[in-house]
């Protein structure tokens, strides 16, 4: 609900708390934060948390020959279930399903209003749900969305045995990747649910997502700046580039933007990593603008494009450049990194590891494995009317995938993975009965996704003024009215499809 070191550029660290920590993943990746797209709501309550359960899954769902199984993750709420009620399922994505989810939410507060039982199921190869040994590129073949939508069918059969399920209605829930599963759970598998809540969902595969730093632009004019913000990102780029035709521009960079290891202005994939991490700054910010989640650090509503833009306009602090490296910093303090690893290399050798105690594992080798053979998501600067340069192009991404996954994995088989994904759900043209598309206008994924009704039954929600999935957090004072009214219109239909 998301260019490549970009979507790797937010992959979390468990390790992500502690002061001074260097890292050669990125902050965020594909679009992709530490943690995964969607992050844990603040608490609001106090009791336990809901334990870990465990059901049985078959590795390959698709091949009956294959017999192998695995145990998958899942957490139960049942609190404000009246026998008889709606099961309400939440969908886990590209991260580690956070228990959280089992108690706040505005899912929690309908669920409560409609006397629903709560689950939530972890996918596949992410969190504690390992399918497989390690995540060797064979193995990792049992990783997309087709499996993760036959284990969510498993799964509601399953529950329906062991609690008596077996006639209630199923609404289920989902936000960014977890939101186009949750459209596509409705559109392949209507018999085992009854409507679906597809928040900021990328429904459209794509390979070079150039409308993402497109959204990125025109969202950050949105501050009281306007479009002062991005020219300066744009000199701000522009000075960068004069200093990399020299080396002693390189030690300035270096130095400026707090480096861990000195720039090598020669090195191509240093300088894209380079340009898509600094640009990746400002992504991750405007991706999770304003809105109520808890990160490690302070990000969304602590660290907002309002933040970002008062800083790239404030002529005090320097010269354009001088700017861009503030804001580095800031992002830097906020995450407890003492340094910025740009290294090319580093990046490829980490992600190349396959342990489930590697740091990769946490997320970031999983979901740009996704994204380099079904999706694509490439957030490339490709696009010309964008102030951030043009140096993480689409070749970049792609060749990040033949380096990291092998020389088989590249545009040809990539585009034909992409086109496979649309045609089996429907791309912008999916056809599915009681889905509903929440989407926010600063949220740089609304580009994929459904922002005008396709029919009576697939509605549309555009929320203006908010980001990635502001809608499933806790509602705040500080709110939009089109906020509170988006969450309103959800509420209601999900209480006719249950009625």
């Amino acid at each position: 609900m998301i260019a490549m070191a970009a979507v790797l550029r937010l992959v979390f660290l468990f390790l992500l708390c502690c002061v001074g920590l260097t890292r050669s993943l990125p902050r965020f990746l594909h679009g992709r934060p530490r943690g995964g797209m969607v992050g844990a709501p603040r608490r609001q309550t106090d009791g336990p948390l809901p334990p870990d359960q465990w059901l049985e899954q078959k590795l390959d769902h698709f091949n009956d020959a294959d017999l192998r199984t695995w145990k998958q993750r899942y957490f139960v709420n049942d609190t404000f279930y009246k026998p008889g009620g709606p099961v309400f399922l939440m969908i886990g994505g590209e991260g580690t399903a956070n228990p959280i989810w089992m108690v706040e939410g505005t899912w929690i507060v309908m669920a409560q209003r409609l006397g629903a039982l709560c689950l939530m199921l972890e996918h596949r190869f992410y969190g504690e749900s390992h399918p497989t040994p390690d995540l060797s590129v064979e193995n990792l073949s049992f990783l997309n969305s087709e499996q993760a939508l036959a284990d969510l069918a498993h799964f509601r059969q399953f529950m329906a045995m062991k609690m008596n399920l077996t006639t209630n209605k199923c609404i289920s829930f989902g936000g960014s990747y977890p939101g186009s599963l949750s459209a596509w759970y409705r559109l392949k598998y209507p018999h085992l649910v009854d409507g679906a809540v597809a928040t900021s969902a990328p429904v459209l595969a794509q390979l070079d997502f150039t409308g993402y730093v497109s959204v990125v632009r025109d969202s950050l004019a949105t501050t009281q700046h306007g479009s002062e913000c991005n020219k300066n990102i744009q000199l701000a780029t522009a000075q960068v580039e004069q200093f990399l035709m020299h080396m002693v521009g390189w030690s300035v960079i270096s130095k400026s933007f707090k480096l861990c290891n000195p720039l090598n202005g020669s090195n191509p994939n240093d300088v894209s990593n380079f340009f898509e991490s600094i640009a990746g700054n400002f992504f991750g910010v405007v991706q999770y603008n304003k809105d109520n989640r808890k990160f490690e650090g302070a990000i969304g509503t602590d660290i907002t494009i309002d933040t970002l833009c008062d800083i790239m306009v404030n002529a005090s602090i320097g010269k354009e450049i001088d700017r861009y490296a503030a804001v580095n910093s800031l992002l830097l303090k906020t995450y407890g990194e003492k340094c910025l690893d740009v290294s090319y290399d580093t990046m490829i050798k980490d992600m190349r590891e396959i342990s489930w105690k590697s740091s990769a594992s946490e997320g970031g080798r999983q979901w740009v494995y996704q994204t380099c053979t079904e999706f694509g998501f490439f957030q490339t600067s490709d696009g010309k009317d964008q102030p951030f340069g043009q140096h993480f192009p689409l070749s970049y991404s792609l060749q990040m995938c033949s380096d990291i996954y092998g020389k088989q994995f590249n545009k040809s088989t990539l585009s034909q993975g992409i086109a496979r994904t649309n045609t089996n759900y429907g791309g912008m043209g999916i056809r599915a009965t009681k889905v509903i598309f929440p989407n926010g206008s600063i949220d740089p994924w609304h580009y994929l996704g459904i922002t005008k009704d396709i029919s009576d039954e697939e509605q549309a929600v555009y929320i203006h003024g908010t980001a990635h999935c502001a809608n499933m957090y806790p509602k705040l004072p500080s709110d939009p009215p089109e906020l509170v009214q988006a969450r309103d219109t959800i509420f209601k239909t999900v209480e006719e499809w249950i009625q």
